[in-house]
Order: structure tokens, then sequence, then C-alpha cells
């Protein structure tokens, strides 16, 4: 019997349920159980986990935060490994690089420690998002419209591969893993147990607009928005939001934007909206801490709710676009339920790195269905099922993080990642130690050829911009 450090639980142990089930953000979960879990003290734990795994026949699954809405940790016929100790951060000033392990939250913990060195790293909107998927799936972070997507920051990781070895991955160790891992998400092939990331200053000033308009403006408003995002600068991060507001019982249409360092002026293009003068509220060019954003988004974020979520990076003329989101902007089956439209187009106006996460669109569209008791499930699955069946038509793929390949197969790289993806996980994990995703990614290509010389077959769930 392998010794650990951390704590270990079998199928059918006392403690076993809550071991596997611990920190599991949507209260909405699965049957799928592991055989057993470890909660790995240190690096030799997980290291010795991954070669119990193999000896067992099991697969390994990882958690570090726990907030995928469709518990990617907990698969069957795997060994857990929880990543909840692995909570360090260290800051060297002299390179202004800091070091954390992947259950660090972002806006909890990461954030609060950085300030105090004058410095700033774009976590994940959610505060209590760990930092281990939110790395792994990209990072669509605080202003990831300017700044780019958080996995660009990594300066290098830790990885313990799938034949239990520990590994320094970076731009020149490694660089197969560490490709593969900026955006492989829950299909990564490994267990990262620290990452490095590239801090920035951290800002001197943040500024805040804010109109609120009456759902039966949203056409208006939507339209306008597909054109006016690209009149705003990378400074800006900007969010067309639908959501039920206190006091209202029906939804509002927010277009938001929060100026990083930009000066009022850089906010100037959002007066510019025909219908501006019809907002119910206006907050124009204010002062706003980033603690207080953070507040907010723990209040539209609520624990313990029953969630389904979903996604697309989107593509299409105005028209087409606000033909198929308006519903999903006027009519919200739930008084906490909220969608948004995110706006890249800095972001590959300039060509981010190549690394796995590669989809080329300027456009985010993703929906959050919240519910509170089991009753509601069916109403809000039906709903959010039907929301993206509209889109699916103008949809360039998804982003790991807020998606549910299990309910909705979608692209997840660009066709050319997806297959130096597949050919990199055949050299590093032959056996097929880690599961891969919990449902199917389609690339576009009808025939794929990997490096072990198998030919996987996808089907395309769009004709456009594939």
């Amino acid at each position: 019997m392998t010794e650990f450090t951390g704590e270990f639980w079998r199928k059918g142990d006392a403690g076993f349920e809550d071991a596997a089930t611990a920190r599991l953000f949507n209260s909405r979960r699965p049957s799928r159980r592991p055989m057993a879990v470890l909660r790995a003290a240190h690096t030799t734990d997980v290291a010795a986990g991954v070669r119990l795994a193999a000896a067992q026949g099991w697969k390994v699954a990882v958690r570090a935060g726990g907030h995928s809405w469709d518990a990617w940790s907990l698969r069957e016929d795997t060994l857990l490994i929880d990543l909840v100790q692995f909570s360090g951060m260290s800051y060297d000033p002299a390179s202004g690089i800091v070091a954390v392990g992947p259950a660090v939250r972002g806006g909890l913990d990461l954030d609060p420690y950085l300030a105090a060195h004058g410095r700033f790293f774009p976590v994940g909107h959610s505060p209590t998002v760990g930092l281990g998927g939110f790395l792994l799936q990209g990072g669509i972070g605080w202003n990831c419209r300017g700044w780019g997507w958080a996995a660009e920051a990594i300066d290098s990781m830790d990885v313990v591969t799938a034949t239990g070895e520990l590994v320094r991955c970076s731009e020149t160790e490694n660089a197969d893993l560490f490709w593969a891992a900026r955006g492989g998400g829950p299909g990564f092939f490994g267990v990262v147990t620290e990452f490095r990331l590239r801090t920035r200053p951290r800002f001197a000033e943040l500024i805040q607009s804010s109109y609120v308009y009456p759902a039966d403006l949203a056409s208006e408003v939507l339209t306008w928005y597909h054109t006016a995002r690209h009149d705003l600068p990378p400074s800006v991060e900007l969010a067309a939001v639908a959501c039920t507001t206190p006091g209202l019982d029906r939804p509002v249409l927010i277009i938001d934007a929060v100026s990083f360092d930009g000066g009022p002026t850089s906010l100037a293009a959002l007066g510019a909206c025909p219908v501006a003068g019809k907002a119910l509220t206006a907050k124009v060019a204010q002062p706003v801490r980033f603690t207080d954003l953070c507040a907010e988004q723990l209040r539209a974020n609520p624990e313990q709710h029953r969630y389904f979520a979903d996604n697309a990076f989107l593509t299409g003329s105005s028209a087409e676009l606000v033909a198929a989101l308006l519903p999903a902007f006027t009519d919200l089956p739930t008084a906490r339920t909220f969608t948004m439209l995110g706006d890249f187009s800095p972001l590959w106006s300039r060509r981010p790195p190549d690394m796995a996460v590669s989809l080329p669109s300027d456009l985010y569209f993703a929906a959050y269905v919240i519910g509170q008791t089991t009753a509601e499930d069916a109403h809000c699955r039906s709903w959010l099922d039907v929301t993206m069946s509209r889109v699916a038509a103008y949809s360039a793929g998804c982003y790991l993080g807020d998606s549910d390949l299990t309910v909705r197969p979608d692209r997840i790289m660009s066709d050319a990642a997806w297959l130096t993806f597949q050919q990199i996980r055949a050299t590093r994990d032959p056996e097929g130690r880690f599961p891969g995703y919990l449902g199917t990614p389609t690339p576009s290509s009808a025939t794929l050829t990997v490096a072990d010389g198998s030919r996987t077959e996808a089907k395309s769930t769009s004709s456009r911009s594939r």
C-alpha cells in the first residue's frame, strides 16, 4: 500500500463521499464517483498518486478549485487528486514573478497578496475561482480584451506527468507540455503543482461607466454595441449584460465598462449610443475600487446554487447575431440568471502567442442559468438548450471554462491546434492515464490523424468560421 503524507480514501471508507465532493461550487452535482480520493500534501504525494493509479488500472482526475460547472473532477474509475493544500504564494520583486499553487483563489487570495506589493495579475472575475483550472483553460480574466489570455502570462509551471515524473515546463523546457497546458483545460495530461506568473504594475486608477437600459431597447443597444465595441481602447473591459437587478421583476440590459488607467476619455464612446438618453440609470466615468468589483461578482455568482452554463465565440453580421441573441437578453428563466456579450477585438488584432487556446473570434457570448431548487432544473435546462440552439449556427467554438461538452459538443481549439494537442497527448500519455474531456470536442476536419497512427472522426457543428 502506497504511503501518503496527505489524506487518502477509497470508495466505501468513512469520509469518502465528503472528500469526493469537497469544494464543488455547483450544487447540481453528477452521480459520478472516483475509486479513491487523494488529498495530496505535496508534489511527492501527487507523483506517488499517479503511480498508484497506474498500478491499480485507474485513470487520474484532478481538482484545483472545484468551479467547473459539470464537476469535471468527478470521473468514474479514477483516482481523484485534490490539490486543496497547494495554496502557497511567493513573490520575487526582482523579476515580478509570483509563484502560486493551483488551489490559490484569484480574487480572494492572489489579488490582495499582490496588491501589497503594488502588482496585479488578471485573475478570474469570480473571486473564488481557483487558478489551476482557470489558467489551464486559457483564463478569461479581468481585461482579457486588452491584456490577453491569463495563460499568456505563465512564465513556467511544474507538472507531474503521466509517468509520475515531476518536470519544469516553459517555452524552453518541455515546451510541448507547456503549449498543451495553456488551453488544454480538463483534457490536459498532467498535474500542475505550481505556476509562476508574470505580474504587471498595479493600476493607479479604475473608472467605470454603466448604462442600464430597459429590455425593450435591447435590439437597438446590441446592434449599436456590435460596432461601437471597436471604438474603445484596449485599456477598457467591456460587456453587455442582461440580468434582473434588485427591486425589479424584469430583465434589464447593462452596458458596463471598466477602464484600467485609461482615464475618462477612454469611456466616452459609450455615451454615443443612439438610445443613451433612454437609459434607466447611467453612471458615467466614476471611480471604482477593485474590491467593489469583486464583491459584485460574488453577489452575481452565489455559492451553492444550481448552475447550468454554456457559451460560444460568435461570428456573423450584426443583424444575424442580434436576432439570434435577443431572446437571451430579454427573457431570463430565473431572477439570478444572467447572460453576457463580451468583446475581445484588441486581443485578436494583435494575435496571441501560439498555444492550445486558439479560437480566433472576438465576440463572446455566455449564459449562466442559476436556480435554487431541483424543481427549477427542467425549465433551466430547456431555456439554455433553446438559447444555444439559436446561436449554434454562428459559433466558432466555445471556451472550456463555461462549457458543458456532455450536453453540447463544440470546437475548443483551432483545427491545427487540436491536431497538435492530440499528437502531444499520444506521445506524453500513450496509456491514457488522464481521461480527457467529459463529452466530445468537435473539430471541423472530417478526420484527424494523431501521432500513434489512429484516426479520430469528427464532424463540424457549424458551417461558419471553421
